[in-house]
Parts: structure tokens; C-alpha cells; sequence
């Protein structure tokens, strides 16, 4: 069983939802992004989500926006990411390590050749926001040679008949997207979350996880009774925002928030 199909195991044999959290790779430079992504994973984080910085990161609201352009202006590159990927993996055997990126950055190294590099460093998938399945048949076909696994969102507006089309091309997990825009810290989360995550599952067997706007213990609590998994990003992002300049304060303030957000894993 492959690194993201045991993860999602384990949170179900522990009648829990996975936590799957996003950073972006070398915010705010290389090695706080390391000590960061490294408190993360001791704090009870099951899918390590690393953002690849990308100048121009539409979808993306302006946490995230920040927090690549502190990646990249601290001279982070896709070399310096798939050291960061080296670094984690060598500590972290077992947890899954998916990309989160956008086509221009695969495609402007080579396909091919950015694929079978991201498997060699160590990471299991890659979510490439701007590639719909539709477009994707190349680097899908490249991934599956290279034994890297694929993630497709669905959102609100996605037309039921689409549903199938985005779900064969995935083979990781299902990303549903609970609210239209871009990335950020919401109040609430969103309320058709039970339905859309049911709609998903009717066509597909991989694991469904629910993002976008989720920050809290209870919103976690709220999605983990319905999803495989929760991503929290915006939340955890802030916690570096808030702290720059003090890389103790940083991890600390991680490790807090992320337990908190372990305990609304468990479903009743």
C-alpha cells in the first residue's frame, strides 16, 4: 500500500478524518520552512500539502500570495524544493508528501524531467491547480510511469456529469474545494459540505478531503464527520506571518495551532 492510501487507512481505523496541511515549500527561507514542515509532522499531521512558490499563484488568496513571495525573494527555487522534499523525507519515511503547484512551473522544467525529479526527492503526488483532467492526459501518463500519484479538485460549481470525468483521472484523493475564490481564513465553513462530499463518493472510491476556508477546531470537527480529510492552509501560513523574524516563535505557534486542529479529527 502506497504512502497516501495508508495514511488514510490509519485515520480510518482510528475513526478519524487525515489532517492534511499545506505550507508553502521555503517560507519564509529554507530552513525555518524545514524546522516549520518538520513541528507539523510531530504534531499529528497525516498529508504534509507543500505549496511550490510561483510568482503569479491564482488561485490563491493573499496569505498565500505573501507567503510564495517570501519563498521566492529568500532565493527559493525547484531545486531548493525538492532539497526540502530530500530533508523531510530522509526524517519522515512514511508521511505522504503531496505538490500543490501550477502547470507553467511542470512544464517550464520539462514535464518529464520536474515528474521523475519530485518522485526521486520523495513525494507521492501532485495537485496542479490550473490543469484540468480534460488537459492533463500528458503529465498524467508521465506520473504514472514515474509511480507519482495525481490529485483533481472538484468545486461548487461543478457540474455533476463533470464528477466522473475528474475522478478517473485522479488516483491520490479527491480535493473538494468547499467554497468559490481563492484560498484564505474564513469565519464558518461552508454548509453544503455533506451533500457535495456524497455527490463525490457515489463516483469514486479514493478519499475525499474538504479545503479552503477551514481554521478552527470546529470547523475541523465539522468537515471530519463527513470527509476522509481536512486541509488547513491560511491558518497555518499565519502562524509564520505572525512571527517573522523569530523562527522559535514560529514553530511553536505551529505546533499549537496544529494540535488544536488535531482534536477535532475524531467523529463521534
Amino acid at each position: 500500500m502506497d504512502r497516501i492510501a495508508s495514511a488514510f487507512a490509519r485515520a480510518r481505523s482510528e475513526n478519524r478524518a487525515a489532517l492534511v496541511a499545506y505550507l508553502c515549500a521555503g517560507d519564509p527561507d529554507f530552513q525555518t520552512s524545514v524546522e516549520a514542515c518538520r513541528r507539523l509532522l510531530q504534531s499529528g499531521v497525516d498529508v504534509l500539502e507543500l505549496g511550490v512558490p510561483f510568482s503569479d499563484p491564482l488561485a490563491d488568496g493573499l496569505t498565500n500570495q505573501l507567503a510564495a513571495q517570501r519563498a521566492l525573494s529568500s532565493g527559493m527555487t525547484a531545486a531548493s524544493v525538492f532539497d526540502l522534499v530530500r530533508r523531510l523525507r530522509a526524517e519522515f519515511p512514511n508521511v505522504p508528501i503531496v505538490f500543490y503547484t501550477y502547470y507553467n512551473l511542470v512544464f517550464s522544467n520539462g514535464s518529464a524531467a520536474y515528474v521523475q525529479a519530485a518522485k526521486e526527492a520523495g513525494v507521492d503526488a501532485m495537485l496542479t491547480l490550473d490543469l484540468p483532467p480534460e488537459e492533463a492526459g500528458e503529465l498524467s501518463a508521465l506520473a504514472r510511469e514515474a509511480g507519482l500519484q495525481t490529485v483533481f479538485i472538484v468545486a461548487p460549481t461543478t457540474p455533476d456529469a463533470r464528477i466522473p470525468i475528474i475522478t478517473a483521472a485522479a488516483t491520490g484523493f479527491i480535493y473538494y474545494v468547499s467554497r468559490e475564490g481563492v484560498t484564505g481564513v474564513r469565519d464558518s465553513v461552508a454548509v453544503n459540505i455533506p451533500e457535495a462530499v456524497a455527490r463525490i463518493k457515489a463516483r469514486t472510491t479514493l478519499p475525499v478531503v474538504v479545503g479552503f476556508g477551514i481554521s478552527k477546531r470546529e470547523h475541523v470537527r465539522s468537515v471530519a464527520a463527513h470527509a476522509d480529510g481536512v486541509v488547513v492552509g491560511s491558518a497555518l501560513v499565519n502562524c509564520i506571518r505572525d512571527n517573522l523574524g523569530d523562527a522559535r516563535a514560529i514553530v511553536e505557534r505551529l505546533g499549537a495551532v496544529t494540535a488544536d486542529l488535531v482534536e477535532g479529527l475524531k467523529r463521534a
